[in-house]
């Protein structure tokens, strides 16, 4: 598997929010033990992505093998020009070949070409791989706080990026 046997597109499709949504849940449940919460959140989070989508403002990124959904990123505008970096996803199976820094590059140049000052994401203490790429474009950790909010305990993150 290679990157240059991957698309990316920047529309979504019928079907593509309740199967990034289902892909959340069961990749969350089986690497980090996340229970139902946690899909409930990111299909609470989608729903208010959409119902105020800007194509102006507002960005996904759904990368694709053979018609198939292998990752994904989007980028939602906040008040006071930030943006939110939300529902970063991949497929363990296609890890590893540079695809995670493919969508960020694509983030950072949507970010920057929209004119963004801020940026922010939230995250949890496990997702170390994430975690040390986000840090790589200049995120910096500035809050944390325990949790329960997916079913277990653990720490959420948010991390920040101005400029």
């Amino acid at each position: 598997m290679q990157l240059s046997d991957i698309t990316i597109r920047t529309t979504l499709k019928p079907g593509d929010i309740g199967y990034i949504t289902y892909r959340h849940g069961a990749l969350y449940e089986f690497e980090c033990n996340y229970g139902i919460e946690f899909e409930s959140y990111v299909a609470k989070g989608f729903h208010e992505f959409y119902s105020q989508y800007d194509p102006n403002k507002d960005c996904v990124w759904v990368a694709e093998h053979r018609s198939k959904i292998i990752g994904f990123l989007l980028l939602m505008h906040r008040p006071n020009n930030t943006a939110q970096l939300r529902y970063f996803i991949i497929e363990p199976e296609y890890r590893g070949i540079g695809l995670g820094k493919k969508l960020m590059d694509l983030y950072m140049a949507f970010y920057r070409e929209k004119g963004y000052t801020s940026s922010y994401l939230w995250t949890t203490h496990e997702q170390e791989s994430a975690i040390a790429l986000y840090k790589r474009y200049g995120f910096q950790l500035t809050e944390e706080k325990p949790s329960t909010a997916f079913g277990k305990p653990l720490t959420e993150q948010r991390y920040d990026l101005t400029t």
